[in-house]
Order: C-alpha cells, then sequence, then structure tokens
C-alpha cells in the first residue's frame, strides 16, 4: 500500500506502479490527475464522498474522467441540499442511469422538490435502490444511548428585534428592485447578503459591521451565559458549534469573564489532534467549534451536550456536527440544543431543514439550496418578524 502524500512523494514514483492499494487526498487527486490516471486501476472508492456533490467544481469533473473498471462512493450524507446532488455522486458511479443533468432536473428534481410529486420520488427511490447499500447508525451501533434533539426557541431582545426588522425591510426594497433587473446571478448574491446579515442579527448584533462601535447584547448569549455555568457544574462536557467564527469569538470572551476554561477549533486551527486529545482527557469543559471545521473527522465522545448555536442551511451538516458526540464510544445520553431566533429567517430555514430531512428520509428508505432560491422562497425568509 502506498499512501500519496507529503513534498516527497515523488520519490515514490516506483512504489506507486506498482501498489496495490493507492491512498491519497482529494487535494493532491487535482494536483497529480495525470500522474494518477495513468495508472491501471481497478477500483476507484472515494471517500466523503460528498466532495463531488457539485458537479460543477474541478475536483468533480476529474473524478468523472478518471479510468477504472469499478468505482464506489461512501458517504454518510448523500444528500445534503438538493438531488443535483445525488445525480452528481451517481454520474461519477454510473454514468447515464439518470440521464444528463438538465433531463434529471426537468424529470426528477424539479417535480419532487418544487411540486412535491410522490410518483416522481418513488420512480427515483427505486431506480437507485439496487445500488445503494446502507449501513444506519441503529444497525451499526444499536448499543448507542439516546439522543435527544431539543429546538430552543428564543426571542429576540428589544434592541435586536428593532435592528433585524430595520435591515429586513433595507434588504427587502433592494431584492424588490434588483429581482425587476435581468441580473440573476447579482440578485442572489444580494439575497444571500440579506439572508446572512439577518442570520447574523439573530446571533449578535455585533457580527454586522455598521461602520461603528457597538455594545449590544444578544438574547442567545444572554441564554448561553444562564445555562451554560449549570451545565458545567453538573460535570457536563459541551460542544457549541456556530458558522460564525466571530461569534465563537464572543462566545469566548464571555467564557473567561464566566471563568469556564474552553478550547477553540476554527478552520485556522493547525493542531486538531491535540485540542481532541486535551478534550478528551482533560477537564475542560467546552469546546468552541466552527461547523465547517469540525463537522467530520473528530471524535469528541466526553461530550454529553451539543449547542448549536446558529442554524445552518443542510440539515446534514448540523447532523455530522452533532455525531462527533454520539458515535461509538459514547456511553452517557446526548442532548442537542439547537437555538433558534423566534419569528425570524432562522426558524424558516430550521423549517426547510426538516423538509430536506424528509425528502432525504424517503428517498432512501425504500432501498446549496441558497442557490436555487425561487421568488416564493426569498418572500417567505424575508417575511417581516412574526408574533
Amino acid at each position: 500500500m502506498v499512501h500519496w502524500a507529503g513534498t516527497r512523494r515523488q520519490l515514490q514514483g516506483e512504489r506507486l506502479r506498482q501498489a496495490d492499494i493507492i491512498v491519497t487526498s482529494y487535494g493532491l487527486l487535482l494536483r497529480d490527475f495525470a500522474q494518477l490516471n495513468q495508472l491501471p486501476l481497478h477500483l476507484l472508492v472515494l471517500d466523503e464522498a460528498q466532495a463531488i456533490k457539485n458537479s460543477r467544481t474541478k475536483v468533480s469533473k476529474i473524478a468523472f474522467s478518471m479510468t477504472s473498471k469499478l468505482r464506489l462512493c461512501l458517504t454518510g450524507t448523500p444528500l445534503e441540499n438538493h438531488l443535483g446532488e445525488l445525480w452528481s455522486l451517481f454520474h461519477f458511479l454510473m454514468p447515464g442511469l439518470l440521464g444528463e443533468q438538465a433531463q434529471f432536473k426537468r424529470l426528477f428534481q424539479l417535480p419532487i422538490e418544487k411540486e412535491q410529486d410522490w410518483s416522481r420520488q418513488q420512480q427515483l427511490s427505486q431506480r437507485i435502490a439496487p445500488f445503494m447499500l446502507r449501513r444506519t447508525k441503529d444497525k451499526v451501533a444499536s448499543d448507542l444511548p439516546t439522543k435527544t434533539e431539543i429546538a430552543e426557541v428564543i426571542e429576540l431582545n428589544q434592541e435586536q428585534a428593532d435592528l433585524y426588522e430595520t435591515v429586513r425591510m433595507s434588504m427587502l426594497e433592494e431584492v424588490q428592485k434588483a429581482m425587476t433587473q435581468n441580473t440573476r446571478g447579482g440578485n442572489q448574491l444580494l439575497i444571500g447578503n440579506a439572508l446572512l446579515r439577518l442570520r447574523q442579527i439573530c446571533c449578535h448584533p455585533n457580527l454586522v459591521d455598521f461602520g461603528q462601535a457597538q455594545q449590544s447584547d444578544s438574547a442567545k448569549l444572554a441564554w448561553l451565559k444562564a445555562v451554560l455555568p449549570e451545565l458545567v457544574q453538573s460535570g457536563s462536557k459541551v460542544l457549541i458549534f456556530s458558522s460564525f467564527t466571530s461569534m465563537l469569538a464572543i462566545i469566548s470572551e464571555e467564557l473567561q469573564e464566566l471563568n469556564i476554561e474552553h478550547l477553540t477549533l476554527t478552520g485556522q486551527t493547525r493542531q486538531r489532534s491535540e485540542l481532541v486529545e486535551k478534550f478528551q482527557t482533560g477537564n475542560i469543559p467546552v469546546f468552541l467549534i466552527s461547523l465547517k471545521a469540525g463537522g467530520a473527522g473528530l471524535n469528541l465522545t466526553e461530550a454529553d451536550t451539543v449547542i448549536h448555536f446558529d442554524p445552518w442551511w443542510n440539515p446534514a451538516a448540523e447532523d455530522q456536527a452533532s455525531d462527533r458526540a454520539h458515535r461509538i464510544g459514547q456511553d452517557k445520553p446526548v442532548f442537542i440544543y439547537k437555538l433558534i431566533s423566534k419569528g425570524t429567517v432562522e426558524e424558516r430555514i430550521h423549517q426547510m431543514q426538516r423538509q430536506k430531512s424528509k425528502l432525504a428520509k424517503e428517498l432512501y428508505q425504500n432501498n446549496e439550496l441558497i442557490n436555487q432560491i425561487e421568488r416564493p422562497d426569498w418572500e417567505a425568509l424575508l417575511a417581516p418578524l412574526e408574533e
């Protein structure tokens, strides 16, 4: 076996040609594609195959063009955002099984996602079932302790609510004006920016830069400051996830004032394994983790509580993050809190998550969402605060 990695990997060129098994990364597949594709591969296996979920990326196109007799995808999240991702995986595995991309979108994706066409969903499920082998957690680890999910709906404080409504109205006017013009790509960017600002205000007003110093408070942060000391005092170890690293920095400052020891892991962190070991074997009770950096590859079974400070677009990303604690080796019940600002875009994201989870479950039981937002979707997302 050859592990094709490192700056001196080219010195293993002869071993590469003679190896029975070659292990490498997606990054090196991109870099060394020409060399690797010359090998007479019998089986090409993509682990964490959601890496090619976007068929337009360079790594996906390279994977599609690799030469091998057999192909296999391994992934815990074959569907994260939309059915186009499923098409991409099967285009790698068995080109043509689901037709060309435009054909798949017309026959399956749009009828299922937009029209809730049950018969088309059944047709798609039956078509892919013979080529899928599912190994669900309840079968792999039937002895795992319980996992309890709690949607903690929190009402914005008055200052947050006023700011949220001001920004919402301002951005809504811009979006409505842009939608009358023929600039679809710019519209998507504008809508994305509007939703980002509203999500940030739900977390903490200081995440939005208005060009002046702010000393605002956050309802979610107030909830965390009230609940976290009790959890720590009771002996719980807690993972706190956020998609905003700036929010993790604010939380870290609050934990310092509360004299609560903690660790922080973001995409900039180099010593990941050392931090994991420190949390697993030490007495540090809280681990702050950015959602993208900590969604996979971490074993944090010492934790018995997971807090998602803000909801993300796809439920699979949150589930994978939660499963850093709820996995083989866990011997305690796990409680997962999802903090959702009442009546805001976060509640609507949460509803969309449940719809996606339902679709994925129904699609497989029979063996960037945001880039596809249409008018009814953005109108709902930018609706006024609900009472």
